[in-house]
């Protein structure tokens, strides 16, 4: 599989990748900056929302070690799915196939459980030497990008539980390093209508306090 080349009119020398207009404020250049190491804590609605403009784009991503992410949930976030290789369990060979998927794919995704500290380490240096974009669903060690959620109340339901649930306000942090140094936020809907994230009204990214 070999990584295909995706840009956007204006983005400086293809280093950026594109994300949906919902989250673009909140990342420092308003995309996926290749080479970085992203982790995003605890919302896989989220890591699908930044997914899914690279394949629509044309990019490909990879999910390797994580057996319970589902395609049609990928499907229903926007994500291309006929553009998603999956590995759902790499055993002993992990460090080696997550480097093979690095060197080919411009998005890669996995979860930490059991890395080392040295072998996600050197990970996230291919991602950097390869220009791809490492995620993790959980801790890893130097990572360029932190994104956190907070969930609101879902819509669409009344009375005693009746209706279908429609929409979800979420809080996104983010904060990381270099010009992502300076922490961010902002509300939107986690899923938006018709499945897709959204911005909530017309909220924009705000910077918040350092701690």
């Amino acid at each position: 599989m070999a990584k295909r080349a995706v840009r956007e009119d204006g983005r400086e020398d293809g280093r950026l990748l594109p994300v949906v207009p919902a989250l673009a404020d909140l990342l420092p250049g308003g995309g996926l900056r290749r080479g970085s190491t992203v982790v995003v804590h605890s919302s896989t609605s989220l890591l699908f929302g930044l997914l899914a403009e690279v394949t629509v784009a044309g990019g490909w991503v990879a999910v390797a070690g994580v057996p319970a992410l589902g395609v049609a949930a990928a499907a229903e976030h926007g994500v291309v799915t006929s553009r998603m290789a999956l590995v759902p369990r790499p055993g002993a060979e992990y460090p080696a196939v997550l480097a093979a998927l690095l060197d080919g794919v411009d998005l890669v995704v996995t979860e930490p459980r059991s890395v080392k500290a040295d072998v996600a380490r050197r990970l996230s240096a291919r991602a950097r030497h390869r220009g791809a974009v490492l995620f993790s669903l959980g801790h890893w060690p130097g990572a360029d990008l932190e994104l956190h959620c907070t969930p609101g109340p879902w819509t669409g339901l009344h009375g005693h539980g009746a209706g279908h649930l429609r929409t979800r306000p979420v809080e996104v942090h983010v904060r990381g390093r270099g010009a992502a140094a300076r922490p961010r936020s902002a509300e939107v809907l986690l899923p938006g209508p018709g499945g897709h994230v959204a911005r909530a009204g017309k909220s924009a990214g705000r910077e918040e306090a350092a701690g």
